[in-house]
């Protein structure tokens, strides 16, 4: 049914267009000028039908589920949800949803057969509604904006009015998100605060989550210092930029300024390529290539490294972040006006000199920018952490161990089904909170940086 609605939408929506465009077109045939083109007619009847509708569309689709659900469960029997929590009222929804797919076990009791039945009903009364609202909806305002063509009708500035809308609406969405993300972070992480002590989490030195849900659990006290947990993502990131700093900035020296044009006309594309494999396969190369090659030349030399390292996971991930920061770097270089260069190779200066004294120099702040960006990126990555670094937190620095990171350890919390009324599953939210709060304060030094040292070229 939604697919219908759909298509019913861009059906009048396009012949909105056509009728008002030749409406548009027919005054002009009979000698009077109008004020705009025809094709700003059949722009504002396009748009006038569309964005309403799909708006009413998109405002349906969020709301059908949670509706029609509240209405199940308010019908259902008198006593049949007393003393449930909200976990077993939500189990009692999910198998009567099971039922209206099908999926039975046993033989369900009556008044769940008639609660799936309401169900399904509901679903296909609320979509057929939703098909004939759109019509109905569609049709009206076809009509309205159909009876606007006039020749003194401003129809560009009206089709304009709502592209601007739609525009400042795509803003306002972003922002809302943003703030959304914020809001839940912290009243989630405040929760978390109010089980566990601040300075316990801040300064605590073990990392150890197991706690008893159930009160029959056989579980550890748990404890939530992050300290282990942040220890390791500096860990796997520093040795990620290690790699990834000098690699990617060599690269992008020898492609701006060294390199014949054939030579980066392979090299720049393969390096774009290199950007856009997945990070899961990242992360079958760390295990299955590269920690068995640490293991195995750690046992030649008699040292000890285990099974998971942040070694590995850190030199893969450098690997990783080389087409990035060699990207930002090439930008930065290029961006460098071609007097500069040409004006230092004029006055008896080689092409390295150029580039160390003249080209790098000037652009550092977009080097330095891409960098900092790309710690953002290797802070924030967790397959690779999952696949080759391991999930114990432990205090050390020594890159041959195994190791965590944030990242890893929100999706450790958040594995299977978890009810956020524990300290557990809400140290979750307190680890993602503490991550924003780094990965912002970077990117703001990343800002502070490019502006402090950017050079204004004419």
């Amino acid at each position: 049914m939604t697919l219908l609605a759909f298509m019913i939408l861009a059906a009048l929506a396009v012949s909105g267009f056509l009728l008002n465009r030749s409406a548009a077109l027919a005054i002009q045939a009979g000698g009077t000028r109008t004020h705009s083109l025809a094709y700003f007619h059949g722009l504002y009847a396009l748009l006038s039908v569309l964005v309403p509708v799909f708006v009413v569309i998109c405002v349906y689709l969020v709301l059908k589920t949670p509706v029609i659900n509240g209405m199940v469960i308010g019908g259902l029997p008198d006593g049949v949800l007393d003393d449930m929590s909200a976990g077993q009222v939500d189990l009692v929804l999910a198998t009567i949803q099971s039922i209206t797919r099908g999926q039975t076990f046993g033989t369900p009791p009556d008044w769940q057969l008639a609660a799936a039945e309401r169900l399904t009903s509901l679903y296909a009364g609320a979509d057929l509604l939703m098909v004939v609202v759109v019509a109905a909806l569609s049709a009206v305002i076809l009509f309205f904006v159909r009876r606007q063509v006039a020749a003194e009708f401003r129809a560009r500035q009206a089709a304009e009015r709502i592209v601007h809308g739609l525009m400042v609406a795509c803003s306002l969405v972003a922002i809302l998100t943003t703030v959304g993300i914020v809001f839940a972070l912290v009243y989630e992480a405040y929760r978390f605060f109010e089980m566990v002590p601040v300075m316990d989490f801040l300064f605590g030195t073990r990392w150890e989550p197991q706690i008893p849900i159930r009160a029959d659990q056989v579980a550890a006290v748990g404890a939530f210092g992050w300290l282990p947990v942040i220890l390791g993502t500096v860990v796997i990131g520093t040795v990620a930029m290690l790699i990834a700093t000098p690699i990617g900035l060599l690269t992008a020296i020898y492609l701006n300024e060294f390199a014949p044009k054939s030579v980066r006309a392979v090299v720049k594309p393969v390096l774009e390529i290199l950007s856009g494999v997945p990070t899961v396969v990242y992360g079958f190369f760390a295990i299955l290539v590269v920690a068995p090659a640490l293991r195995g030349t750690g046992a030649d030399l008699g040292i000890a490294v285990s099974s998971n390292t942040a070694l590995a996971a850190g030199g893969v991930m450098g690997i990783m972040l080389i087409p990035f920061i060699s990207s930002f770097a090439d930008d930065a270089l290029t961006a460098v006006p071609r007097s500069l260069r040409d004006g230092s190779l004029a006055l008896g200066a080689t092409r390295g000199e150029t580039m160390l004294k003249v080209l790098f120099p000037a652009a550092i702040p977009g080097i330095v920018g891409g960098i900092l960006l790309a710690v953002s990126r290797a802070i924030g990555e967790t397959m690779i952490v999952v696949m080759a670094a391991g999930l114990i937190a432990r205090m050390t620095i020594n890159p041959l161990d195994s190791v965590t990171t944030v990242t890893v350890q929100i999706v450790t919390l958040l594995i299977g089904d978890t009810a956020f009324d524990n300290p557990k599953t809400l140290a979750a939210f307190a680890l993602g909170l503490m991550l924003f709060i780094l990965t912002l304060g970077i990117n703001i030094l990343a800002l502070r940086i490019v502006r402090k040292y950017r050079e204004i070229y004419d």
